[in-house]
């Protein structure tokens, strides 16, 4: 066991010195990940085979090719681009989006019907993606699952381990992130979406309209409310950034009337 140990204790200080300099958001910032990106893709490839056994995924590939276009933007622009990501469309009435890790996001149905334009859409992509940035699924995984299922995972000794972290992992699916990771989510975001030519006007509307349907549950942008304080702070925050980017680039776009055709596709 100490044998064991001392192994282990060596690949956690080579796995600090090699994932320290991991990029978690703009301007450089840099977290300690110890589940490095191809264990990460891993698991995330895991989850989405759990995610579309109990989903039904929309099947339209023109659908598809729109998200895959809009992401593609979006990606182009981000702090992480290490690894591929995937998005896919789960039917169903919620409004909600998610995002796993490893580049894994999904949007429902019924968050799309919610959307006036293209930005909008991109200001939740923008949102989701900034999620795998920051890396905040592998962080809160990484925190719960104990130093002796990270040891088994780092060193691959059992094949039973990814499956506990896969189960782990979509327990914490629909876990509420914490503020700071919200803020920084909305934060990056709104920086991505504008770098691929979106408006950040749609985030606000996104942010205003889900806050009016919210009923307090755990969803996108994790229990928005208009009552609740930390809403109006977070639209307050999105509002003073937008501010402090003034002028904003020219061309930003809305892109109402490309989305409503596409809005027309959803099932009903």
């Amino acid at each position: 066991m100490a044998g064991r140990m001392t192994v282990f204790s060596v690949l956690v200080f080579v796995s600090i010195i090699l994932a320290g300099c991991a990029t978690t958001g703009p301007g450089g910032k840099q977290s300690l990940i110890l589940i490095g990106s191809a264990t990460e893709v891993s698991i995330g490839e895991s989850m989405d085979q759990e995610i579309r056994a109990k989903n039904q995924i929309l099947q339209d590939s023109s659908w598809q090719g729109y998200m895959d276009e809009i992401s593609g933007r979006i990606v182009s622009r981000c702090d992480r681009r290490d690894i591929e990501y995937h998005f896919a469309i789960i039917k169903s009435d919620q409004v909600n989006a998610f995002a796993t890790p490893g580049g894994y996001v999904y949007l429902y149905t019924g968050l799309l019907k919610t959307m006036d334009n293209e930005a909008e859409l991109a200001a939740v992509m923008a949102h989701e993606i900034s999620h795998v940035v920051a890396r905040h699924g592998i962080k809160r995984l990484q925190a719960a699952m104990g130093v002796a299922l990270l040891q088994e995972l780092l060193l691959g000794e059992s094949p039973e381990a990814l499956n506990t972290v896969v189960n782990v992992g979509l327990g914490l699916t629909f876990a509420e992130y914490s503020r700071e990771n919200e803020r920084e989510a909305d934060t990056y975001g709104m920086q991505y979406m504008m770098a691929a030519g979106y408006h950040p006007d749609a985030a606000i509307t996104m942010f205003e309209k889900l806050a009016s349907m919210s009923d307090g549950s755990p969803g996108f942008f994790e229990r928005l409310s208009m009552s609740h304080p930390q809403t109006q702070e977070r639209i307050a925050n999105a509002k003073a950034l937008i501010a402090s980017l003034k002028p904003l680039p020219p061309g930003l776009e809305l892109k109402t009337t490309r989305y409503q055709l596409m809005k027309s596709r959803l099932p009903q």
